[in-house]
């Protein structure tokens, strides 16, 4: 996953703490803008348009979950980390409540923060690919239209796909040529992340298979623990 470029908001009162951990997340290839208190931060928040946020909980003139709710009200979707030196349960149900997508207590490992950073990006940005509204996909030789769940291939008559054949080869389709996080099909297409649910795409992935085998330019690879690639041979950039 790319990190150049992405826009980090960090607000963080402890100059010398946060100036650390802007500099760290800068020679990960992040964009960081830090401001010091939440004040600043809604400010600069404003501005500009961030890929995630991370803030401070405890902060003089405006704490970091009324910052939060404050980030919220503007943009419904931009990922929030909190950062607190509390280990309270009450503090991180709160912080939940108010839209944080993970938590860290202080001291924390940066390799941790940064993982967490790469994880909860991508995504984000997995999740508003599948959520495009693109319905019509080349496969090689195949034409899926996932409106009316057809398959064509060639000149041949076009095969009606089941609901869960079609988004899944859609899902596939998307994420042509890259990797398509097993967690994203099971939570978009089964709506459940479990080991049934997982063996049951399984077998919907064989399906697909013996629709595609037609071509043999096209093939679905499994990339071991992580997901699937639908690769088009005529289409990968070597």
């Amino acid at each position: 996953m790319e990190t150049e470029n992405k826009k980090i908001l960090l607000v963080e009162d402890d100059p010398n703490f946060g100036t650390v951990l802007k500099d760290y997340l800068a020679m990960n290839d992040y964009n960081v803008t830090h401001a010091k208190n939440g004040m600043e931060g809604f400010e600069k928040f404003k501005k500009d348009d961030y890929d995630l946020c991370i803030l401070d909980v405890m902060m003089p003139y405006k704490d970091g979950f009324t910052l939060a709710k404050e980030i919220r009200e503007k943009n419904k979707e931009v990922p929030i980390i909190f950062l607190t030196a509390k280990a309270l349960k009450e503090d991180v149900l709160k912080g939940y409540k108010v839209g944080a997508d993970d938590y860290l207590n202080k001291p924390f490992d940066s390799e941790v923060l940064l993982m967490k950073i790469k994880a909860i990006i991508q995504r984000k940005s997995t999740d508003s690919l599948a959520d495009s509204k693109e319905f019509e996909f080349k496969i090689g030789n195949f034409f899926l239209n996932s409106k009316l769940r057809f398959l064509s291939y060639k000149k041949e008559n076009p095969v009606k796909l089941s609901p869960k054949e079609n988004d899944l080869l859609r899902l596939l389709s998307l994420h042509k040529n890259d990797l398509m996080p097993r967690e994203l099909a099971l939570t978009k297409i089964w709506r459940d992340d479990n080991y049934f649910t997982s063996r049951s795409m399984d077998v919907y992935i064989a399906k697909l298979r013996k629709y595609l085998s037609k071509d043999d330019g096209v093939e679905i690879i499994n990339i071991h623990g992580e997901g699937f690639r639908l690769v088009v041979k005529d289409e990968v950039d070597y």
